[in-house]
């Protein structure tokens, strides 16, 4: 962990120190967390290669455009990367729409559709995880813009790694649909969707230990199953 006098500014406020002095106190999971991902990281990348070449293959059989989809996306302290994933939209989906997908969205591909219900678009994220962008556990990251219209408390979640699954990616598994029919569906997602789930990413941290992201993680394939 920073010190606290070396965060950002916007993460010096009295919301956030409750998260910062719990996080300090648990150096030790967050130094096995960080050695699991590598561990792990790499055995699942070996394993899944063959898959991803397959994917690869059928995406670009599917649609026209690139195999990956990147995406600037916030970290741990505010540090900006690039999220790796396997496109499962039509190329330019940006420009065609906002940047929440919501349900029967017709920029999704036919592989596309698949790939999100199965999770299976987010293999890459394994590079993530062995950059040290991200975590098998944690927040999932947002879009600059986003995170922008944070409250104060809600940037606790940025002093920890960003996530491929969290308690809040289990509870809004269908969050498409609670955007479906949205007039403005970037409105809907910062100032009901998004407030919604920050309090499962803020009770992440108060529970956190190295044990506690193992059950996340089974949870996760259970309820992707």
């Amino acid at each position: 962990m920073k010190k606290w006098d070396k965060l950002p500014e916007q993460f010096r406020n009295d919301s956030v120190k409750p998260y910062y002095d719990i996080l300090c106190h648990k150096t030790g999971s967050l130094i096995l967390k960080r050695i699991f991902d590598i561990i792990v990281g790499l055995i699942l990348t070996i394993i899944v290669l063959p898959f991803m070449l397959i994917i690869a293959i059928w995406i670009k059989l599917d649609s026209r455009g690139s195999i990956f989809f990147l995406q600037k996306r916030v970290t741990k302290y505010g540090r900006v990367f690039n999220i790796i994933k396997f496109r499962t939209m039509v190329s330019d989906a940006e420009k065609l729409g906002t940047q929440v997908t919501v349900k029967n969205d017709s920029r999704v591909t036919k592989a596309g559709r698949f790939l999100r219900k199965c999770r299976l678009d987010e293999l890459p994220q394994l590079f993530n995880v062995l950059k040290g962008d991200m975590s098998f556990v944690g927040t999932r990251p947002e879009v600059q813009r986003y995170v922008d219209r944070y409250t104060d408390e809600m940037y606790a979640t940025l002093l920890m790694p960003a996530g491929i699954t969290s308690l809040a990616s289990i509870k809004f598994k269908d969050e498409e649909k609670l955007l479906n029919g949205a007039e403005n569906t970037d409105d809907v997602y910062v100032n009901t969707v998004l407030p919604q789930k920050m309090p499962y990413n803020l009770e992440y941290i108060k529970k956190f230990n190295f044990f506690y992201d193992i059950v996340l993680m089974f949870q996760t394939f259970i309820a992707v199953i």
